[in-house]
C-alpha cells in the first residue's frame, strides 16, 4: 500500500501489504482497471497454473486479497497483451473483457469475460513475422497497432509498425504498416488520444498520428532520440 509513503520517515523499510504466489517469474503483468483483473503473461508456475505462458487471470478488486480466477492457455506463450472492456465497432462483444495478445508469431484475440471459460476469437499471422512483441488498440478500438521486435534485424526493413483492422474481432485483417525513416529495433507502443508513442531502441521515442490508422498510415509527428550516435538495429539506447 503506497499510501504508507505519505507518512513515512526517511529510511523506512516496508513489508508487502499482500503477496500473490500463484505464478512464478513472468514477462509482464497486464491490468484492466475497469474490471479489476490482472493478467500475468509469459509466466512460470507458482502455486497455481502457469497457463502454458498464456493469460493467468487474478482478481485484484480486493487488492490485499488477490485471487486466481482462470487461464487462457490454448495458444501457448503470450509475450504481452492489452485487456479492456470492449466498446468498439464489433457489436457482438460490447461490454466484454477482450484481450489482444502478442503471441510470438500471431496476434491472438481472446474473450476473457468468463475467466474459467475463455474463448479464442481469432489468431492472425502475417508475412515477415519474426517475434510478435506487443500491441495496443487505437482509441476507437477499430485498429490494433503491433510491433515485431526482430524483423528489423532479420528481414532488413526499417522500424515497422503493423496495423490490423479489428472491427470484426473474429476476423482481423492486416491493412498495412508504417515504416520509420530509421532502421532501429522497435519495442513497446501506447496510444493516447490520436497519438501513438513508440519506444524504439536506438531511435528513441517516436510519436505517430493515428488519425488515419484504419487507412494504413501513421505519419510521424515528433521524436526524442535517446541514442543520437546511431539508429541502427541494435539492442541499446
Amino acid at each position: 500500500d503506497l499510501t504508507q509513503l505519505l507518512t513515512a520517515t526517511p529510511g523506512s523499510t516496508f513489508a508487502n501489504t499482500a503477496f500473490y504466489n500463484g505464478f512464478g517469474s513472468c514477462h509482464n503483468i497486464v491490468i484492466n482497471e475497469d474490471s479489476g483483473f490482472a493478467y500475468g503473461v509469459g509466466c512460470a508456475a507458482g502455486t497455481q497454473s502457469a497457463c502454458s505462458g498464456g493469460l493467468h487471470a487474478v482478481d485484484v478488486n480486493a487488492p490485499t486479497a488477490p485471487v486466481f480466477s482462470g487461464c487462457f492457455a490454448s495458444d501457448g506463450y503470450t509475450h504481452d497483451a492489452e485487456c479492456l472492456r470492449y466498446n468498439g465497432p464489433d457489436l457482438d462483444y460490447i461490454g466484454h473483457e477482450i484481450c489482444v495478445n502478442s503471441n510470438e508469431d500471431t496476434v491472438t484475440i481472446v474473450d476473457m469475460t468468463v475467466k474459467t471459460a475463455p474463448v479464442q476469437l481469432s489468431r492472425t499471422g502475417y508475412a515477415g513475422a519474426e517475434y510478435t512483441h506487443q500491441n495496443w488498440f487505437t482509441e476507437d478500438q477499430r485498429t490494433v497497432l503491433m510491433n515485431d521486435e526482430l524483423d528489423e534485424q532479420r528481414n532488413g526493413n526499417n522500424t515497422r509498425t503493423r496495423i490490423f483492422d479489428v472491427s470484426d474481432l473474429n476476423a482481423p485483417t492486416l491493412v498495412g504498416f508504417q515504416d520509420s525513416s530509421e532502421p532501429a529495433i522497435d519495442h513497446n507502443l501506447y496510444v493516447k488520444g490520436h497519438s501513438a508513442y513508440l519506444s524504439n531502441y536506438r531511435a528513441g521515442l517516436r510519436v505517430y498520428d493515428t488519425t488515419n490508422a484504419a487507412g494504413g498510415t501513421l505519419p510521424e509527428i515528433g521524436f526524442f532520440d535517446v541514442y543520437p550516435t546511431s539508429n541502427t538495429a541494435a539492442f541499446n539506447g
